[in-house]
């Protein structure tokens, strides 16, 4: 069985962590260290023949489209992770769909066919924001992966289907593949990466993508390229920021290189379609 992995490709200081610390008119004057986590993540890809989604943000991919070249030329899938990592509540439903209009205009300008696959800043979509689901179909989106089935203080939709489903809305369809989590004490746990790929032990993670496989459920994960720099700038932000963000950043490479090591990894298109949600 393949699992589906992906990477939200957006520049360390433009994390919901960090937000207080690099305001948007600043972004361009702090230096960029994409190459580090990305140059990290194509070749361990590459020296295992795994595959996996990129969910550029369109204000990277119009500052470097190499890398955009660099993912499809290593047979990954181009994702839309809208423009400059809004959340949906504060794009509102009119601004979501000039965010998308702009981010597919850049990804296509960078060299990738227009995205079929969203995934929203912070895993915003939820019961709040449910009006995505309207726009991303009257764009042609045919899959989501924004939704967490989680309870958290900004994101979550606790009550929500923790495998591959489909949501219907006004102007169609869309599946929707939220990362992995697992069912204990009558709650989900995440264990699809982020941060809890570096909390938790890598027998967890392990474990956890085992057991769904056994039950013949694909696991979606989700990492960034910050999280493969540990050498990035500290920012003075908050304990609890600080801990979020930097915790474990050395072991972030090792750990998915024994992922895929044990496990087959492709993007959530492929992985999609060989389990017949998608054409």
């Amino acid at each position: 069985m393949k699992h589906a992995l992906s990477f939200d490709v957006e520049e360390f200081f433009q994390v919901a962590n960090l937000r207080d610390n690099f305001p948007p008119q600043q972004w361009d004057a702090v230096p960029s260290r994409l190459d580090v986590g990305m140059e990290a993540v194509l070749a361990c890809l590459a020296r295992h023949g795994a595959r996996a989604t990129f969910f550029f943000l369109g204000w990277v991919a119009e500052r470097r489209p190499d890398l955009v070249h660099k993912c499809l030329a290593g047979g990954h899938e181009i994702a839309s992770h809208g423009y400059a990592h809004k959340f949906l509540d504060e794009l509102g439903p009119g601004g979501l769909d000039q965010d998308l209009e702009r981010t597919e205009r850049a990804l296509v300008a960078a060299g990738a066919t227009r995205p079929l696959g969203f995934r929203a800043s912070t895993f915003t979509l939820t019961r709040q924001t449910w009006w995505a689901f309207e726009i991303l179909a009257r764009r042609g989106y045919l899959y989501d992966s924004s939704i967490h089935p989680v309870h958290h203080p900004t994101y979550g939709v606790p009550d929500f289907e923790p495998g591959i489903s489909v949501v219907a809305s006004p102007a169609g369809s869309i599946v929707e593949f939220p990362v992995a989590t697992v069912r204990c004490l009558g709650r989900n746990l995440p264990v699809g990466g982020g941060g809890y790929f570096r909390l938790l032990p890598l027998a967890v993670t392990r474990a956890a993508i085992a057991s769904l496989e056994r039950r013949g459920r694909p696991a979606a994960l989700y990492l960034h390229p910050w999280e493969f720099d540990p050498g990035q700038p500290r920012q003075a932000t908050s304990a609890f920021k600080r801990f979020r963000h930097y915790l474990n950043l050395e072991r972030t490479l090792p750990r998915l290189e024994a992922l895929v090591q044990r496990f087959r990894f492709a993007g959530l298109h492929e992985v999609l379609r060989e389990q017949g949600r998608l054409p």
